[in-house]
């Protein structure tokens, strides 16, 4: 009974676990360019009693073993990189990636990350900039008298300066794309870095090397679907009720084996 009540005691576990991203899924539903995550769950050791394939008394084989598991683990939590809606802002400075790859920042650290997250802003010397204030690379500035800026699908960043009638380009966005961006690990602020895991990223213009294209005037929405994770939340919310019904059964078996008199 003991061994029941440690057994389910690790599918509570594991269930809250789930609980807590499915949460922090739900959080971020309006999180621009948010990736959402799934925990994935492995058994662990079990105590073998009989191998499959020993001898029996009678000399024949034994087709099957006999085995009892110790319950289960969360190995992993693997991020999805599906695509979000794109929304339709106006605003110029709203980037968005149809397709793979992400954007390219500057760390207060001097090293760089990456986001999905195009809602860029100015900064007071006119260079791109992410909400908390830090520099796309490569770093483009804008000039005071720029009176208009349209961005290209391939990054192309031209400016419309006052007094002319022919635009200047004055920069290129590049994006970066991973043999494995689920290796990449999440830092907050919609930021990512990369890993070991992840591998090296390959750093092109948009639309080649198997990079998306850049939509100005709109924003990748989060990927998470309200409907699903609510799904996903009744599922675990039973797998952790049943694995509670588990210890309280085993708690019962263990009070009726102690009630015994001879």
């Amino acid at each position: 009974m003991i061994k029941a009540m440690r057994t389910a005691a690790t599918g509570m576990i594991a269930q809250q676990m789930n609980v807590d991203n499915i949460a922090n899924n739900l959080a971020n539903v309006n999180t621009t360019g948010f990736k959402k995550s799934k925990v994935e769950f492995q058994d662990v050791l079990y105590q073998n009693f009989r191998k499959a394939g020993s001898a029996s008394s009678v000399g024949t084989q034994l087709p099957t073993e006999l085995s009892i598991g110790y319950g289960t683990k969360a190995v992993t939590t693997h991020r999805q990189f599906t695509e979000g809606d794109l929304t339709p802002t106006g605003n110029p400075l709203d980037l968005a990636i149809a397709g793979d790859g992400f954007y390219q920042i500057q760390y207060p650290d001097g090293s760089t990350v990456y986001t999905r997250d195009g809602a860029f802003k100015l900064s007071a010397d006119g260079g791109i900039v992410t909400s908390e204030g830090y520099r796309l690379l490569p770093e483009i500035t804008i000039p005071e008298d720029a009176v208009s800026l349209s961005v290209g699908s391939d990054g192309t960043v031209e400016v419309m300066q006052y007094g002319t009638d022919v635009p200047t380009q004055i920069g290129q966005i590049e994006l970066a794309r991973f043999i494995n961006p689920s290796g990449l690990s999440a830092i907050g602020h919609n930021l990512l870095v990369q890993t070991s895991a992840s591998g090296d990223p390959l750093v092109d213009v948009p639309t080649q090397s198997g990079l998306g294209q850049i939509d100005q005037g709109y924003l990748e929405m989060s990927n998470v679907k309200v409907v699903d994770e609510m799904v996903n939340m009744i599922v675990a919310q039973r797998a952790y009720e049943m694995n509670s019904k588990a210890i309280q059964t085993a708690d019962d078996m263990a009070q009726i084996a102690n009630s015994l008199k001879r």
